[in-house]
């Protein structure tokens, strides 16, 4: 059972949606996923992928190989997500008011 880390279309037309999903290589693409591991929006500007990281390093620890696109995604949400957690350690904490 070969597995891939995909996109699933669930909008309607004109305003596409999008689910991050583990599926079965040779199943359709709104087949009924493995599960699923977050999800995509490109309609916004801020905060368009939404993936829960350690789910998809454990299926990527399986074997499953992520589509081209989704590649470039999980990439891009680490990058955001390590920068995300650096200006998070180096902003001053509040002052505590009595």
């Amino acid at each position: 059972m070969a597995l891939k880390i995909r996109l699933t279309r669930i909008g309607t037309t004109h305003q596409p949606h999008y689910r991050v999903v583990v599926a079965e290589t040779r199943s359709r693409r709104d087949g009924d996923p493995v599960e699923v591991l977050g999800t995509y929006d490109p309609r916004t500007k801020a905060r368009q992928v939404n993936l829960k990281l350690d789910r998809v390093d454990y299926w990527l620890s399986k074997g499953a190989q992520p589509s081209d696109t989704l590649h470039s995604m999980i990439k891009r949400f680490r990058r955001a997500a390590a920068a995300a957690a650096s200006a998070a350690a180096t902003a001053p904490a509040p002052a505590a008011t009595a």
